[in-house]
């Protein structure tokens, strides 16, 4: 198949996947998911896994808080909404391991340009991570303590945030004095 039909597919499978309300049925989509991405699929899972454990417990969590206080808990409720957004982070992860991007968005000018500046923002954002955690490890041949680790952490921070905050200064004004937005 070519890109543009797996970014339909893809879509399609989003759409289907957020009218499911059952569990069984989410749990029978992720499972076909699972099966159908081959040799990828652990590595999916396990990435998939790990990107949705803070989120989805703190989510959890949430709702736990909220019904002990308020009553009404519901264990299929909360099953429900963890098995979609596992499937959809899931289907997600697998179609960026699948799929270029920008040949599946090939045809719509704004789309591509859209998805160059963003992939071009990641990949900035991974080398700073990747530079200060390279610093970081070079400068604590030992393990670091806690507190360490967590001025670094939010050193990272500051800077990814200055960053963004910078480049999105600069891409505006950018695209503005080549009029891209009619103010």
């Amino acid at each position: 198949m070519n890109p543009r039909r797996w970014l339909l597919v893809y879509a399609a499978a989003v759409v289907a996947a957020t009218f499911l309300h059952h569990s069984v049925w989410l749990a029978a989509a992720l499972l076909l998911a699972i099966t159908a991405s081959g040799k990828l699929r652990w590595r999916l899972l396990g990435k998939t896994i790990r990107a949705l454990l803070a989120f989805n417990l703190t989510v959890s969590l949430g709702y736990l808080a909220v019904t002990a206080w308020q009553g009404g808990f519901s264990p299929d409720y909360l099953l429900l909404v963890n098995l979609r957004v596992l499937l959809l982070v899931y289907l997600g992860f697998w179609f960026a391991a699948r799929v270029n991007l920008l040949a599946a968005l090939r045809g719509w000018p704004l789309l591509t340009l859209l998805t160059t500046l963003a992939l071009g923002q990641m990949q900035t954002f991974a080398r700073i991570v990747r530079d200060f955690r390279l610093a970081f490890e070079s400068r604590n041949p030992m393990r670091p303590h806690l507190a360490d680790r967590a001025r670094n952490a939010a050193a990272q921070a500051t800077t990814l945030f200055d960053k963004s905050l910078a480049s999105t200064t600069e891409v505006t004004q950018a695209m503005r004095s080549r009029g891209a937005f009619d103010d």
